[in-house]
């Protein structure tokens, strides 16, 4: 294809005109289906996929483990992947940054898209770079969705948990400090990592058979990010959990009146940590915005820099200093857990 391309380019500029555009290289396509469940392909370059469960695992759908994921490409970006649905082989998508500059911190990122799609574009992949650039390694979580038969409180819920205990357990393989691994969600996504932050007892006790390979492996996120979230186990309607000693530290954000509904859940969430005085939350409500986003500009309005206030924060408790030293999220959390010994 290049050779017949660059012989039409010649002739074109011998005629004096352009020559015609190549078409787009090395785009991205979801695997096969065989008669073995389907294994998941990264959607970025370098990335390590590790399916969430093993096979024959509970957690799966027999009938449809052999079933390939569907990609949503861009039509303005060629080879950028907006979305994916049609997950039934959960997975982890791991991108490691150079040894020189590692801090040893993982941030999973579980895109939105309400539980109709996951938008790995602009709420997983677009972090990868960014995340790179302060020394942290990122993880693309590909969890199920309820458009394909999950439900979000316990199937989608479950990946998030189970994907913090894998990477946990592969932790000194991919030069990750097992203290220092959180998850990150926006909008549905956050419907993950909320959660996740209060209900990972509940997961490690129910999934520490011997025969399991991570059992004793914790779940528990060092840290949650909670982005423009969709509604928390302390929302409104529901019934919420008991919060333990040693909840992870919570930066969340989200705009105000323009995305009203979930700035409520935000505060919500927010609101259910505080009255119990966890240590180091943060909350950004901002007065102009509207939903989704990502890493976008908004065209300079100040919700188009909370990644960056999220940085602050990250490194204010520790996460950006040498891997193997303790944080000082870690640190406050085993204070405020010995509080309640007294």
């Amino acid at each position: 294809m290049i050779k017949i391309w660059l012989l039409f380019g010649a002739l074109a500029w011998a005629q004096n005109t352009l020559a015609p555009l190549p078409g787009a290289q090395a785009v991205p396509k979801p695997g096969a289906a065989t008669d073995a469940p389907y294994a998941p392909l990264p959607i970025l370059q370098g990335g390590v996929v590790i399916p969430l469960y093993p096979p024959g695992s509970h957690f799966l759908k027999m009938d449809r483990i052999r079933e390939p994921e569907q990609y949503n490409m861009s039509q303005a970006v060629p080879g950028r992947i907006s979305s994916i649905v049609n997950i039934h082989n959960p997975s982890i998508e791991v991108h490691m940054v150079e040894r020189g500059i590692n801090t040893g911190a993982a941030v999973i990122l579980a895109a939105g898209g309400g539980h109709n799609t996951l938008n790995v574009g602009g709420e997983a992949a677009d972090f990868v770079p960014f995340f790179y650039n302060y020394g942290v390694n990122t993880i693309i979580l590909r969890n199920r969705l309820r458009r394909d038969g999950y439900d979000p409180r316990t199937d989608e819920v479950y990946d998030a948990m189970q994907a913090i205990r894998l990477v946990r357990a592969y932790a000194k393989e991919w030069n990750i400090d097992p203290n220092k691994i959180g998850i990150m969600g926006f909008s549905a996504g956050a419907e993950l990592s909320a959660p996740a932050a209060v209900l990972f007892g509940d997961f490690d006790k129910n999934n520490s058979d011997a025969s399991d390979p991570l059992a004793g492996i914790s779940s528990r996120p060092d840290f949650v990010g909670v982005i423009y979230p969709g509604p928390s186990p302390f929302a409104r309607n529901r019934t919420p959990p008991p919060i333990p000693r040693n909840v992870p530290p919570s930066f969340v954000a989200c705009a105000g009146s323009g995305d009203r509904g979930h700035a409520v859940w935000a505060m919500e969430y927010f609101s259910a940590m505080l009255a119990m005085s966890a240590p180091n939350i943060e909350m950004h409500i901002y007065a102009n915005g509207r939903h989704g986003g990502g890493l976008t500009d908004r065209n300079g309005i100040p919700f188009g820099t909370w990644q960056f206030r999220f940085i602050e924060w990250f490194r204010d408790l520790g996460f950006l200093g040498k891997a193997g030293v303790e944080t000082k999220a870690a640190k406050d959390t085993a204070a405020f857990v010995s509080q309640s010994a007294h």
